[in-house]
């Protein structure tokens, strides 16, 4: 029997390489070597070999060259001995029934199998080790189940590592990386979401040469399921723009849209514009914090024409009309930016964010956009962002 304090401690070192090592390919074959060489001669086992599911049977993918020749290469999942891993995740067996049939093993030594199943999302494998003389049930059961449960985990974290992976590029590639040109205006963005994907969007539409459609929004909560309704909504405008709808047709569809989707949190606040060369700026903001627009001396706020989309099945919505001078500047941001907290719980709110553009109104809309972050991520103590936070800016000459 293994010493306790030097078998634990072994064994914790096989679960920190699984937990830590270097996935690919190889990961699983390295595994199997670790596991020999570090409790082979402890638990009496050798020989780790792998077998890999491919439709409806196992195929031996890995094992020692001493016992290529005498290992089945081919199991289906009706196999008894399949059955008996699958079923219980770890099994020892009371002979060798991994051996190929017929072919004999003249080594004179007592062998028989354990055996364990590990799966991802995508795939299963089983583990297989002969046992030799000497072999202690509790501490090969102990030790496999442990082992099995840690590469379950790394198998399973590993995939969700790589969907929010992909959750994250889909967003990324979805929102814009440089905006449009449009003579005689400066244009800047930038969203900064609270985990690896968010609910802050924003966008912008060339409807002609005259004319910039432009939107910024915020998905109830945040996380993955946030992102996948900004997904469909940006891809909703894309496409209702493209056809040439009207604004408030557009929204309204959108809202319907949206209001019949899966999420149990489904809901958003969108603020959409179409801004002409000449400065004239037609506008709708459905539940949107009220972007501010700032002359040089005076602020305007382009206060709510209706509710948030997708709360309830049907919105009434409106449009409505104001004018960018030469010299304005046009900014909207989400409520991450206006609700960032202190020490004290106090919120940044719109008259620090008015006081930032004030400040800043001769800047370029590139600095002042960094500013405004900035001042927040200040007024927050650099702490992590609670929630997602975007900010446009639009500065006509």
């Amino acid at each position: 029997m293994i010493e306790p304090k030097t078998f634990y401690r072994k064994l914790d070192f096989l679960q920190n390489k699984i937990g830590l090592g270097k996935t690919g390919k190889d990961f699983l074959f390295s595994i199997v070597k670790e596991i020999e060489m570090t409790l082979g001669k402890d638990l009496h086992i050798i020989n780790g070999s792998i077998y890999e599911k491919i439709e409806s049977d196992y195929f031996l993918i890995s094992t020692s060259p001493k016992v290529e020749k005498i290992l089945k290469l081919r199991l289906s999942v009706e196999d008894p001995s399949i059955q008996s891993v699958v079923k219980s995740g770890t099994y020892i067996f009371d002979r060798p029934v991994f051996s190929a049939d017929g072919i004999e093993d003249n080594s004179n030594e007592y062998k028989t199998h354990a055996a364990f199943i590990v799966s991802s999302p995508v795939n299963d494998w089983i583990f297989v080790f002969e046992l030799q003389s000497g072999w202690i049930r509790e501490e090969i059961d102990l030790c496999l189940n442990a082992l099995r449960t840690s590469l379950n985990y790394r198998l399973i974290s590993e995939s969700v590592k790589n969907e929010l992976e992909q959750a994250v590029q889909i967003q990324q590639s979805l929102l814009p990386f440089v905006p449009p040109k449009m003579p005689g205006y400066q244009i800047a963005a930038k969203s900064q979401p609270a985990e690896l994907v968010g609910g802050d969007f924003y966008d912008y539409y060339v409807l002609d040469d005259n004319t910039l459609g432009f939107c910024i929004g915020d998905a109830s909560g945040h996380g993955l399921p946030a992102a996948l309704m900004v997904r469909d909504v940006i891809t909703g405008l894309r496409m209702g723009l493209e056809k040439e709808m009207k604004m408030v047709h557009t929204l309204k569809k959108l809202n319907a849209v949206i209001y019949q989707s899966v999420y149990s949190a489904k809901f958003v606040s969108l603020f959409y514009a179409e801004l002409e060369k000449n400065g004239s700026l037609l506008f709708a903001n459905a539940g949107h914090p009220s972007p501010l627009l700032f002359d040089g001396e005076n602020f305007q706020i382009l206060e709510p024409t209706g509710i948030v989309i997708g709360a309830f099945p049907q919105i009434d919505i409106s449009r409505s009309y104001i004018r960018m001078p030469s010299g304005s500047i046009l900014v909207l941001v989400t409520d991450g930016i206006l609700e960032r907290k202190n020490k004290r719980s106090d919120l940044f709110e719109n008259e620090r964010l008015k006081s930032v553009i004030r400040e800043n109104s001769s800047q370029n809309a590139d600095t002042l956009l960094f500013r405004i972050f900035e001042a927040a991520n200040s007024f927050g103590k650099g702490k992590k962002w609670d929630d997602d936070a975007t900010v446009l800016v639009i500065k006509k000459f």
